[in-house]
């Protein structure tokens, strides 16, 4: 007589998708350009906003608006780290979402670039968002739940030669995303978004935006939007961790 096959016990399936409602959110660089649409849409969404700034007080306050808070930081400073949670806990008791906005980005070859150059692109654009994410996740394990996002860029894939230093830097942050995301795991996840051609810097002339923009794809800029509906994306997404998303007209695969 045949023996009976026995039941495969039920799969259950975890749905947490986290509501941005309600949730403390930290954005660097939040004052200004990417990180400002970014704290923006968070706040449009019930997030209460940490906004942090280096310089530009009054756009974070404005910012910030009623229910959230400014706080100024140096960010390649420990202790100015330390000091803004300590702030952040005492305000909001707590942080769920943190966006690694702030960044520097300046050109500088093998040839020509300095210690100087070298070390504030190091310092700003990979050692920051390690130590900031460090202090965070202390502050997002007492509710056993939290979101990282770093923003990093192609150029840490692909290493352009007119921005060595900035490249590496990227290059850099990637790891730390990887790596972060392995140590948090799992209760905190941990991704990236590489933008392409959104909003240029000051300097740019109409052939650099022109050459930036040929570089890609979909042969066309981005929007500041597209940046924020993929933080959105990520936030509200549960069941990825270590990923980078290129947000960016396919220029990845140029």
């Amino acid at each position: 007589m045949a023996r009976p096959i026995p039941l495969l016990a039920p799969v259950i399936m975890a749905t947490l998708f986290m509501d941005i409602n309600g949730k403390v959110a930290l954005i660097t660089g939040s004052a200004k350009r990417i990180g400002r649409d970014i704290a923006l849409e968070l706040a449009r969404r019930g997030a209460r906003l940490a906004v942090h700034y280096r310089s530009s007080a009054r756009e974070a306050q404005e910012v910030a608006g009623d229910t959230g808070a400014a706080f100024q930081a140096e960010l390649t400073n420990a202790s100015a780290i330390e000091k803004m949670f300590n702030q952040i806990e005492k305000k909001f008791g707590r942080l769920d979402i943190l966006v690694n906005s702030a960044s520097v980005f300046s050109p500088a070859t093998a040839d020509d670039a300095t210690r100087e150059h070298w070390d504030l692109q190091m310092e700003t654009n990979a050692k920051a968002p390690f130590f900031v994410s460090q202090h965070a996740a202390r502050l997002m394990r007492k509710s056993h739940a939290g979101k990282i996002i770093n923003i990093v860029d192609v150029a840490g894939e692909v290493i352009w030669p007119g921005y060595l230093p900035y490249s590496v830097s990227k290059a850099a942050l990637i790891a730390v995303n990887r790596g972060l995301a392995k140590a948090y795991a799992p209760n905190i996840q941990v991704n990236a978004i590489a933008p392409g051609p959104v909003l240029f810097p000051d300097y740019y002339t109409e052939e650099q935006k022109r050459s930036a923009i040929d570089r890609t794809l979909l042969k066309r800029a981005g929007s500041p939007r597209d940046i924020v509906n993929a933080v959105v994306f990520l936030i509200e997404n549960d069941y990825i961790t270590g990923d980078i998303i290129h947000v960016d007209g396919g220029r990845h695969i140029m």
